[in-house]
């Protein structure tokens, strides 16, 4: 559907270096990466707001680079919503098809298939100002898709609701692209959006496409300790890989040695997923390879989960569900032993200290 080659831009601090990306048809394909990654930069190039430095971009393969966003036949969203305050609801959502000249018969019909998608038929007549931000946020999306575009870009469009209403936005996205077989394209700093409504997801960092995959290959094999770092992996790791037969022995600088399904040798980060961690005051036969015995040093709840931070010679992260970490009766200072499998230790190569 979307093809971007080797696309660079600068924009005073923010910048897009040599990024090349294929979105999918019918694709729910989010961009993820700290502020000032250029994110929003290279969506507004996509949209044709800003005219690249080097690079083409083609839709369904036609080359686009230099065409007028009005021509491009992409839609766009800003976490702001961007609606003019002094018009209509009506007003704000017909805006778009007045100024391409859509004929009044075509412009009900679609003004109808909008709202009734967005269910906002009653909120035609009043303003923005007086509308709650996840009305604007439907109205803004009514403004966008009633274009019937081929690619909506979403600027971090649920940014600012509150987590009732942004699961309901998520909800109405994914059926929105079903509905129309719309490809999205969001920008967004919430991993719930990610696991969500994502198919694939790329990570930015300083301008440039550090990884892209599917969403859960992205999370279980980070290609970096930077995107490790940035998806909030319980535990990073430094130490040495050394084979074993089939699986490798990681061994830190401090602490025991583990093993992990990996053929990396040398130098490594090991990450592991918190919650890939199993807690158990006693040893029990498992399939795992690894079974590391420490202390408790560090409790910390969130709401419906528990993290215990374990010194087994290195800190060791679990996330435990408030239920489990009840039963344990566990606290600062408690052995306990952790639990894990190889197959869930990835290693990314580094280079030595």
């Amino acid at each position: 559907m979307l093809r971007i080659e080797s696309l660079s831009i600068t924009l005073g601090g923010f910048s897009v270096r040599d990024v090349s990306l294929e979105v999918r048809e019918n694709e729910y394909f989010v961009i993820l990466g700290p502020t000032g990654a250029g994110k929003t930069v290279l969506l507004e190039t996509i949209a044709g707001i800003h005219s690249p430095d080097s690079g083409k971009i083609f839709l369904r393969g036609r080359e686009i680079t230099s065409m007028e966003p009005r021509l491009r036949n992409i839609g766009m969203v800003y976490q702001d919503y961007m609606l003019f305050p002094h018009l209509s609801v009506q007003e704000n959502i017909l805006f778009g098809l007045r100024r391409k000249g859509v004929p009044m018969a075509e412009q009900a019909r679609m003004l109808e298939g909008a709202c009734s998608m967005l269910e906002i038929q009653h909120l035609l007549r009043r303003h923005p100002g007086s509308l709650s931000g996840g009305e604007q946020q439907r109205v803004a999306l009514a403004r966008a898709l009633v274009l019937e575009p081929e690619v909506l870009l979403l600027d971090e469009p649920m940014s600012a609701l509150d987590r009732r209403t942004r699961e309901r936005l998520r909800t109405e996205l994914s059926r929105i692209r079903k509905l129309t077989g719309t490809t999205i394209i969001q920008i967004t700093h919430h991993f719930d959006d990610v696991f969500a409504i994502a198919d694939r997801i790329a990570i930015m960092r300083e301008g440039r496409i550090v990884q892209v995959g599917e969403t859960p290959d992205v999370f279980l094999h980070p290609s970096d300790t930077f995107v490790a770092e940035f998806l909030g992996i319980g535990n990073m790791i430094r130490g040495t890989s050394s084979r074993d037969g089939d699986i490798s022995v990681i061994t830190p600088p401090a602490g025991p040695a583990f093993y992990a399904s990996s053929s990396v040798p040398g130098s490594v980060v090991a990450t592991l997923h918190a919650e890939d961690v199993i807690v158990s005051t006693a040893p029990f036969a498992s399939s795992a390879r690894n079974c590391l015995c420490g202390t408790v040093s560090e409790v910390l709840a969130f709401g419906s989960t528990v993290r215990v931070v374990i010194d087994v010679g290195f800190p060791l992260t679990a996330l435990l569900t408030r239920e489990n970490y009840n039963e344990l009766h566990i606290e600062p200072g408690s052995r306990v032993y952790a639990t894990f499998k190889a197959t869930g230790v990835h290693v990314i190569p580094v280079d030595p200290e």
